[in-house]
């Protein structure tokens, strides 16, 4: 059974044409500890990156095969950053944090994937009237917060 939903990712101008070139990258550290951040709440996705200038934010509507999960629902969580390695129990492929669960400042939903490989995750379209890049052979729309 595959698990697929429409997530959103938010970021730079220049990082979103990164992805373009080569693809999601994992981050080295977060909440979830290293992976691809993303949420199921555009509202969520297009506060990111926090700090930088409206302007320069982007947000990338995803398609993510989210595999196996686990609910990293407060912190401390034993598997809070280490739900991805093997010496510390079942592997899991994504980590979901469930919305209003006290994780997160707005209570809004996130979600961290380990593998940013193409099967996992795959830039979707849609988005009319901006900016149109292409990735992974797939054509998306990127949208510019302002």
């Amino acid at each position: 059974c595959i698990n697929q939903y429409v997530m959103y990712h938010g970021t730079t101008r220049q990082a979103a044409q990164s992805i373009q070139a080569t693809g999601f990258g994992r981050s080295t550290d977060g909440m979830l500890g290293p992976g691809v951040y993303l949420s199921r709440d555009l509202d969520k996705a297009s506060r990111y990156p926090i700090g930088h200038p409206e302007y320069d934010r982007v947000v990338i509507k995803v398609v993510v095969n989210v595999g196996k999960v686990i609910a990293i629902n407060r912190q401390g969580h034993p598997r809070q950053k280490t739900w991805h390695d093997s010496r510390y129990g079942e592997v899991f492929d994504t980590a979901w944090v469930p919305p209003n669960c006290g994780m997160v400042s707005s209570g809004l939903e996130e979600n961290c994937v380990w593998d940013p490989n193409h099967r996992r995750l795959r830039v979707y379209e849609n988005f009319p009237h901006l900016d149109l890049i292409k990735a992974n052979q797939c054509h998306t729309h990127l949208i510019a917060m302002s």
